[in-house]
């Protein structure tokens, strides 16, 4: 399994295509992924690339952590493990106590 990177400050308009193809010269690119609002469809500005090596991973920590793309500095880092939700329902009488409004 490769090292995952966290992209952020990533412009609105950049393409899964353009994170892989930023991302090529410093190794294998295993996959990218820009990370869309789930109701828009507009991005939410960062995404994640698997890169096949840690070393690999390193290289492109190294050259594109503040560097410019379309007036935004990226932040490059290594991704940290999803933390795990807990659903708490949101919104609506689900769950919880409900009040005796008298």
């Amino acid at each position: 399994m490769g090292t995952k990177l966290y992209v952020g400050s990533l412009p609105y308009s950049t393409t899964e295509q353009q994170l892989n193809e930023l991302f090529a010269p410093y190794g294998t690119v295993q996959s990218a992924k820009v990370i869309s609002d789930r109701y828009t469809g507009q991005s939410r500005g960062f995404g994640f690339v698997e890169m096949a090596t840690g070393e690999e991973a390193q290289k492109a920590i190294a050259a594109l952590n503040g560097t410019a793309l379309g007036g935004r500095t990226l932040v490059v880092n290594e991704a940290r493990p999803q933390e795990k939700r807990s659903f708490s329902g949101g919104g609506g009488s689900g769950g919880g106590e409900q009040r005796d409004r008298r």
